[in-house]
Protein backbone atom coordinates (compact mmCIF):
# COMPACT_ATOMS: atom_id res chain seq x y z
CA UNK A 1 0.00 0.00 0.00
CA UNK A 2 1.55 3.29 -1.10
CA UNK A 3 1.93 5.99 1.51
CA UNK A 4 1.58 9.70 0.97
CA UNK A 5 3.88 12.45 2.23
CA UNK A 6 6.90 10.26 2.95
CA UNK A 7 10.41 11.57 2.49
CA UNK A 8 13.64 9.94 1.30
CA UNK A 9 14.55 8.92 4.87
CA UNK A 10 11.26 7.07 5.43
CA UNK A 11 11.84 3.38 6.30
CA UNK A 12 8.92 1.50 4.76
CA UNK A 13 9.86 -1.82 6.36
CA UNK A 14 9.69 -0.32 9.84
CA UNK A 15 6.33 1.29 9.07
CA UNK A 16 4.97 -2.04 7.88
CA UNK A 17 6.16 -3.75 11.04
CA UNK A 18 4.33 -1.22 13.17
CA UNK A 19 1.23 -1.64 10.99
CA UNK A 20 1.30 -5.36 11.73
CA UNK A 21 1.56 -4.79 15.49
CA UNK A 22 -1.31 -2.28 15.40
CA UNK A 23 -3.45 -4.70 13.36
CA UNK A 24 -3.92 -6.84 16.45
CA UNK A 25 -5.67 -3.90 18.12
CA UNK A 26 -8.02 -5.10 20.83
CA UNK A 27 -8.29 -8.65 19.45
CA UNK A 28 -8.25 -11.17 22.29
CA UNK A 29 -7.63 -14.13 19.95
CA UNK A 30 -5.03 -15.43 17.58
CA UNK A 31 -5.04 -13.85 14.11
CA UNK A 32 -4.31 -16.07 11.10
CA UNK A 33 -1.74 -14.84 8.60
CA UNK A 34 -4.42 -14.13 6.00
CA UNK A 35 -6.32 -11.91 8.43
CA UNK A 36 -3.19 -9.95 9.37
CA UNK A 37 -2.45 -9.40 5.68
CA UNK A 38 -6.00 -8.22 5.09
CA UNK A 39 -5.99 -5.83 8.07
CA UNK A 40 -2.72 -4.21 6.96
CA UNK A 41 -3.20 -4.29 3.19
CA UNK A 42 0.09 -6.17 2.83
CA UNK A 43 0.83 -9.07 0.53
CA UNK A 44 0.58 -12.40 2.35
CA UNK A 45 4.29 -13.11 1.86
CA UNK A 46 5.26 -9.70 3.22
CA UNK A 47 3.01 -10.06 6.27
CA UNK A 48 4.50 -13.51 6.90
CA UNK A 49 8.09 -12.21 6.86
CA UNK A 50 7.20 -9.40 9.24
CA UNK A 51 5.39 -11.72 11.63
CA UNK A 52 8.30 -14.18 11.67
CA UNK A 53 10.70 -11.31 12.34
CA UNK A 54 8.51 -10.05 15.20
CA UNK A 55 8.35 -13.61 16.53
CA UNK A 56 12.15 -13.83 16.60
CA UNK A 57 12.27 -10.50 18.43
CA UNK A 58 9.72 -11.77 20.95
CA UNK A 59 6.82 -9.44 20.10
CA UNK A 60 4.50 -12.12 18.70
CA UNK A 61 4.18 -15.87 19.04
CA UNK A 62 2.65 -18.40 16.70
CA UNK A 63 -0.07 -20.86 17.67
CA UNK A 64 -2.04 -23.42 15.66
CA UNK A 65 -4.81 -20.82 15.33
CA UNK A 66 -2.53 -17.98 14.20
CA UNK A 67 -0.39 -15.28 15.76
CA UNK A 68 -0.71 -13.54 19.12
CA UNK A 69 0.99 -10.49 20.56
CA UNK A 70 3.22 -11.17 23.56
CA UNK A 71 3.62 -9.07 26.67
CA UNK A 72 6.85 -7.67 25.25
CA UNK A 73 4.89 -5.15 23.16
CA UNK A 74 4.09 -3.42 26.46
CA UNK A 75 7.73 -2.32 26.50
CA UNK A 76 6.96 0.03 23.60
CA UNK A 77 4.24 1.85 25.48
CA UNK A 78 5.98 1.71 28.83
CA UNK A 79 9.11 3.23 27.30
CA UNK A 80 7.03 6.20 26.20
CA UNK A 81 5.09 6.72 29.40
CA UNK A 82 8.20 6.44 31.55
CA UNK A 83 10.22 8.77 29.32
CA UNK A 84 7.41 11.31 29.29
CA UNK A 85 6.97 10.94 33.04
CA UNK A 86 3.20 11.45 32.81
CA UNK A 87 2.25 8.00 34.05
CA UNK A 88 4.18 8.21 37.30
CA UNK A 89 3.32 11.85 37.92
CA UNK A 90 -0.40 11.61 37.10
CA UNK A 91 -1.31 8.41 38.93
CA UNK A 92 -1.37 9.80 42.50
CA UNK A 93 -3.51 12.74 41.39
CA UNK A 94 -5.91 10.47 39.50
CA UNK A 95 -6.28 8.24 42.54
CA UNK A 96 -7.06 11.30 44.66
CA UNK A 97 -9.76 12.32 42.18
CA UNK A 98 -11.29 8.85 42.35
CA UNK A 99 -11.31 8.87 46.16
CA UNK A 100 -12.85 12.36 46.28
CA UNK A 101 -15.56 11.76 43.67
CA UNK A 102 -16.05 8.00 43.27
CA UNK A 103 -15.74 8.57 39.50
CA UNK A 104 -13.09 7.44 37.00
CA UNK A 105 -10.20 9.75 36.10
CA UNK A 106 -7.82 9.66 33.14
CA UNK A 107 -5.04 11.48 31.31
CA UNK A 108 -4.83 11.44 27.52
CA UNK A 109 -2.76 12.97 24.74
CA UNK A 110 -3.66 13.82 21.16
CA UNK A 111 -2.57 11.66 18.22
CA UNK A 112 -3.98 12.91 14.94
CA UNK A 113 -7.75 12.96 15.25
CA UNK A 114 -7.69 10.55 18.22
CA UNK A 115 -6.85 10.68 21.88
CA UNK A 116 -4.73 7.99 23.49
CA UNK A 117 -5.12 7.26 27.19
CA UNK A 118 -1.73 7.37 28.95
CA UNK A 119 -2.89 7.10 32.57
CA UNK A 120 -6.08 5.82 34.17
CA UNK A 121 -7.66 5.31 37.59
CA UNK A 122 -10.96 3.46 37.33
CA UNK A 123 -13.79 2.63 39.69
CA UNK A 124 -15.66 -0.69 39.90
CA UNK A 125 -18.74 0.37 37.96
CA UNK A 126 -20.50 -0.99 34.91
CA UNK A 127 -20.02 1.46 32.01
CA UNK A 128 -20.59 1.16 28.30
CA UNK A 129 -16.95 1.10 27.23
CA UNK A 130 -13.87 -0.43 28.80
CA UNK A 131 -10.95 2.02 28.89
CA UNK A 132 -7.33 1.07 29.50
CA UNK A 133 -3.98 2.76 28.98
CA UNK A 134 -3.47 2.75 25.21
CA UNK A 135 -7.18 2.97 24.34
CA UNK A 136 -7.98 5.26 21.40
CA UNK A 137 -11.14 7.31 21.01
CA UNK A 138 -12.12 9.92 18.39
CA UNK A 139 -11.00 13.23 19.90
CA UNK A 140 -13.96 15.27 18.69
CA UNK A 141 -16.43 13.21 20.74
CA UNK A 142 -14.64 13.30 24.11
CA UNK A 143 -14.05 16.02 26.68
CA UNK A 144 -10.35 15.12 26.72
CA UNK A 145 -10.17 15.38 22.94
CA UNK A 146 -12.06 18.65 22.70
CA UNK A 147 -9.80 20.14 25.37
CA UNK A 148 -6.73 19.12 23.37
CA UNK A 149 -8.15 20.15 19.99
CA UNK A 150 -9.03 23.57 21.37
CA UNK A 151 -5.36 24.20 22.16
CA UNK A 152 -4.21 23.76 18.55
CA UNK A 153 -3.49 26.48 16.02
CA UNK A 154 -6.02 26.70 13.15
CA UNK A 155 -3.64 24.90 10.76
CA UNK A 156 -2.83 22.15 13.27
CA UNK A 157 -6.51 21.74 14.09
CA UNK A 158 -7.42 21.35 10.42
CA UNK A 159 -4.64 18.80 10.01
CA UNK A 160 -5.73 16.82 13.06
CA UNK A 161 -9.38 16.67 12.02
CA UNK A 162 -8.39 15.66 8.49
CA UNK A 163 -6.46 12.65 9.81
CA UNK A 164 -8.53 9.44 9.66
CA UNK A 165 -9.35 8.06 13.08
CA UNK A 166 -7.61 4.83 14.08
CA UNK A 167 -10.07 4.20 16.93
CA UNK A 168 -11.89 0.89 16.83
CA UNK A 169 -14.74 2.35 18.89
CA UNK A 170 -17.16 4.66 17.05
CA UNK A 171 -18.67 7.61 18.83
CA UNK A 172 -22.21 7.23 20.12
CA UNK A 173 -23.14 10.70 18.87
CA UNK A 174 -20.82 12.81 16.68
CA UNK A 175 -21.35 16.55 16.36
CA UNK A 176 -21.37 18.25 12.95
CA UNK A 177 -18.18 20.21 12.30
CA UNK A 178 -19.95 23.58 12.71
CA UNK A 179 -21.10 22.67 16.23
CA UNK A 180 -17.65 21.33 17.06
CA UNK A 181 -16.03 24.62 16.07
CA UNK A 182 -18.45 26.50 18.33
CA UNK A 183 -17.61 24.16 21.19
CA UNK A 184 -13.87 24.61 20.71
CA UNK A 185 -14.18 28.40 20.76
CA UNK A 186 -16.12 28.22 24.03
CA UNK A 187 -13.59 25.79 25.52
CA UNK A 188 -10.69 28.10 24.63
CA UNK A 189 -12.49 30.94 26.36
CA UNK A 190 -13.42 29.18 29.62
CA UNK A 191 -10.43 26.80 29.90
CA UNK A 192 -12.21 23.46 30.34
CA UNK A 193 -14.33 21.03 28.32
CA UNK A 194 -17.43 18.94 28.94
CA UNK A 195 -19.35 16.29 27.05
CA UNK A 196 -22.68 14.65 27.73
CA UNK A 197 -23.16 11.16 26.27
CA UNK A 198 -21.28 11.85 23.04
CA UNK A 199 -18.67 9.10 23.10
CA UNK A 200 -20.68 6.57 25.10
CA UNK A 201 -24.37 6.48 26.07
CA UNK A 202 -24.93 7.27 29.72
CA UNK A 203 -21.46 8.75 30.29
CA UNK A 204 -20.64 12.43 30.84
CA UNK A 205 -17.20 13.93 31.31
CA UNK A 206 -15.27 17.09 32.15
CA UNK A 207 -11.63 17.79 31.24
CA UNK A 208 -8.92 20.35 31.94
CA UNK A 209 -5.58 21.04 30.22
CA UNK A 210 -2.20 19.94 31.57
CA UNK A 211 0.45 22.54 30.70
CA UNK A 212 4.22 22.43 30.79
CA UNK A 213 6.47 25.18 32.12
CA UNK A 214 6.11 27.15 28.88
CA UNK A 215 2.33 27.11 29.09
CA UNK A 216 1.96 24.61 26.26
CA UNK A 217 -0.83 22.05 26.56
CA UNK A 218 0.84 18.61 26.66
CA UNK A 219 -2.13 16.49 27.77
CA UNK A 220 -5.52 16.70 29.45
CA UNK A 221 -7.06 15.16 32.56
CA UNK A 222 -10.69 14.22 32.88
CA UNK A 223 -13.31 12.87 35.21
CA UNK A 224 -16.02 10.67 33.69
CA UNK A 225 -19.26 9.84 35.42
CA UNK A 226 -22.44 7.90 34.83
CA UNK A 227 -25.03 10.52 33.86
CA UNK A 228 -27.77 8.90 35.94
CA UNK A 229 -25.65 9.29 39.10
CA UNK A 230 -24.60 12.95 38.90
CA UNK A 231 -26.17 16.20 37.78
CA UNK A 232 -24.65 18.75 35.46
CA UNK A 233 -24.40 21.20 38.36
CA UNK A 234 -22.56 18.64 40.45
CA UNK A 235 -20.07 18.06 37.63
CA UNK A 236 -19.27 21.75 37.19
CA UNK A 237 -19.65 23.03 40.77
CA UNK A 238 -18.28 20.11 42.80
CA UNK A 239 -16.05 18.07 40.48
CA UNK A 240 -14.64 20.67 38.07
CA UNK A 241 -12.55 22.53 40.69
CA UNK A 242 -10.94 19.21 41.65
CA UNK A 243 -10.12 18.41 38.02
CA UNK A 244 -8.65 21.87 37.44
CA UNK A 245 -6.51 21.50 40.56
CA UNK A 246 -5.31 18.06 39.51
CA UNK A 247 -4.39 19.36 36.05
CA UNK A 248 -2.43 22.23 37.58
CA UNK A 249 -0.55 19.98 39.98
CA UNK A 250 0.28 17.38 37.34
CA UNK A 251 1.62 20.11 35.06
CA UNK A 252 3.66 21.67 37.87
CA UNK A 253 5.15 18.33 38.92
CA UNK A 254 5.88 17.42 35.31
CA UNK A 255 7.73 20.70 34.81
CA UNK A 256 9.72 20.24 38.01
CA UNK A 257 10.73 16.75 36.93
CA UNK A 258 11.77 17.95 33.48
CA UNK A 259 13.82 20.78 34.91
CA UNK A 260 15.60 18.64 37.50
CA UNK A 261 19.07 17.60 36.29
CA UNK A 262 19.18 13.87 35.75
CA UNK A 263 22.52 12.41 36.80
CA UNK A 264 23.75 8.89 36.38
CA UNK A 265 25.16 7.79 39.71
CA UNK A 266 27.62 4.94 39.53
CA UNK A 267 27.16 2.23 42.11
CA UNK A 268 30.84 1.47 41.91
CA UNK A 269 33.05 3.44 44.27
CA UNK A 270 35.72 5.55 42.56
CA UNK A 271 38.02 5.22 45.52
CA UNK A 272 40.25 2.24 46.02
Amino acid sequence: MAREKTGPDFVEALARGLDVIKAFGSHQRAMPLTEVAGETGLARATARRILLTLEQLGYVRSTPAGFLLTARVLELGVAYTLSAGLWEIAQPHLRQLVVATNQAASVAQLDGSDIIYVARAAVPKVVATTIDVGTRFPARSTALGKMLLSSLTPDDLAGALATPSASRVPAFREQPIERLEDDLREIRSRGWAATDQEMSPGVCSIAAPIRDGDGEVIAAVNLSAIAAEVTGDQMTEEFLPLVLLAASEIGRNYTLMRNTPQELVSTRSTSR
